[in-house]
């Protein structure tokens, strides 16, 4: 692939770089870090400069893979098209890259695996993609892991493997790490080992100035402290993460589904769960289905422990009712995986969550049915989850990290599905449905959202996602990125 598939030469590298000396006096840097001090008048900025000073490609529309590597997961932001694409190889890419857009008032926003929910990871102006910036390599002596700030959750499952070690993941194969740790960070490791982001020792970022800093609990730690929570995007370019893996064994997995007494066995399976073990990870899911009668409730997860131990744990749920579908498996951990996970890849949907502090009321649970059971409907399903929380999540405190939702028993959201074939109106009619889903369920839960589920319709954002925490994310804002050149619709503002 050409750097750049343009037939307009641009300026020189050679130019680029000499005029960046001016800025390089000012910021201390090195020239060839500085970028454009000059500023274009009318017209298209230069894009051959920002090519001729990357290690990896830039792609402009007429690439031929061009669009195929801007869509985002969520496909209905698929038509916010970026100028161009810098597909950086290196952090010295990614800091050329900023310093580029901001020398010529060009919008920039950073891009790992794309699975914003509200697809915040598209701009009208540069694209800065680290996705080729995947490696993930273990020290076998020390159980450390070093990540590129591309690498997807498959570059984890494919490196972890071999040493019998893992870090709490998610799922989704596709899902980018950086947005996963940068939120927090939910799998079915979390009770027993912590979020993703509470795994985390050190991160490199890319700043709106130009500088590359290390950030652990020794040198830079208001924006260590930022990262582990705050999502991505707000602060600078995040090139890589250092965790601490832990030893993984035997595991057993399950995917079990009831049809009938729903009310009775949901009450039943969050009873069980609530007083389960740490070592108990799982998700409950009420699903309503496209050309399917009646509602489906399911739960998948994984115990690391044996059969015996979780038939221990599901005998009084199935005391009322026993699963219509039933699937119950011990393997190793690695083999548990690919059994537990999904690929990821774009689809067309709206996800609203609300976090949950104690076990759901009758009533809750007998509204969360009826809404699913008055669904509008679309072409594909809607579903009401929860995600088991506690645990290792709670021997942190909320103001350890900038995640301050510890200390409650799930995670819980209302998902909407849907295909480019569902007419709009119908979409529309959907949506004020999961608006009034979402905000029937508020007296329920609580007012708190969880910030990986990123959701464009959510009043209220900063103090949903962040709570008591704000104040202080404020002021690391404030002091590393003063001009808020990191922003999108719902970015902590300076």
């Amino acid at each position: 692939m050409d750097k750049i598939e343009r037939h307009d030469a641009g300026i020189s590298r050679r130019a680029f770089l000499r005029r960046g000396a001016g800025l390089a006096l000012v910021a201390g840097l090195p020239g060839w870090l500085s970028g454009c001090v000059t500023r274009p008048g009318s017209g298209s900025p230069p894009w051959a400069e920002l090519a001729a000073s990357l290690q990896g490609n830039l792609l402009l529309p007429d690439a031929p893979d061009f669009r195929q590597v801007a869509a985002p997961w969520a496909l209905q932001y698929a038509s916010r098209l970026p100028q161009a694409i810098a597909m950086c190889a290196s952090e010295a890419d990614v800091r050329n890259s900023v310093l580029w857009a901001q020398a010529y008032d060009v919008p920039l926003v950073a891009r790992s695996g794309g699975h914003s929910y509200a697809g915040y990871s598209t701009t009208p102006g540069l694209m800065i993609n680290v996705s080729q910036m995947h490696s993930v390599d273990i020290d076998p002596a020390t159980g450390v892991a070093r990540l590129g700030g591309g690498a997807r959750n498959r570059n984890v499952y494919a490196a972890c493997r071999p040493f019998g070690r893992a870090v709490t993941h998610g799922r989704c194969k596709e899902v980018g790490v950086a947005g996963l740790v940068l939120g927090g960070g939910i799998g079915f490791n979390m009770r027993a080992h912590g979020l993703t982001c509470d795994g985390l020792k050190e991160t490199r970022i890319v700043l709106a100035d130009g500088r590359a800093l290390t950030c652990n609990a020794r040198e830079n730690s208001d924006l260590f402290w930022a990262c582990r929570g705050a999502g991505g995007g707000n602060f600078g370019i995040n090139t890589g993460f250092t965790f601490e893996t832990f030893e993984v064994g035997d595991y057993t997995v399950f995917d079990l589904a009831w049809s009938d007494r729903l009310p009775e066995v949901f009450d039943a399976l969050q009873a069980m769960a609530l007083s389960a073990p740490d070592a108990l990870g799982m998700k409950l899911s009420v699903v309503a289905r496209a050309g399917t009668p009646g509602l489906t409730l399911s739960i998948l997860g994984q115990l690391a422990g044996t059969r015996d131990q979780l038939d221990a744990l599901l005998a009084p749920v199935f005391a009322v009712q026993r699963p219509s579908k039933q699937t119950i498996e011990s393997m190793a951990y690695w083999d548990a995986q690919e059994f537990l996970s999904e690929e990821g890849y774009p689809e067309y949907s709206h996800e609203r969550s609300r976090f949950v502090p104690r076990s759901l009321s009758p009533a809750a649970i007998a509204t969360i049915l009826d809404e699913l059971r008055a669904w509008p409907g679309t072409s594909v399903a809607a579903t009401w989850k929860f995600f088991l929380m506690g645990g290792a999540i709670d021997r942190l405190a909320p103001a350890q990290t900038a995640f301050v939702h510890r200390g409650n028993a799930m995670i819980s959201s209302i998902e909407l599905e849907w295909t480019a074939q569902d007419p709009r109106e119908r979409v529309e009619r959907n949506q004020l449905w999961l608006s009034r889903f979402h905000d029937r369920m508020e007296r329920y839960t609580s007012s708190y959202c969880y910030q990986n589920f990123i959701d464009p319709a959510q009043q209220d954002y900063l103090h949903a996602y962040y709570g008591e925490n704000l104040a202080k994310l404020r002021e690391v804002k404030r002091r590393h990125d003063p001009k808020n050149v990191f922003r999108y619709p719902q970015s902590i503002p300076v």
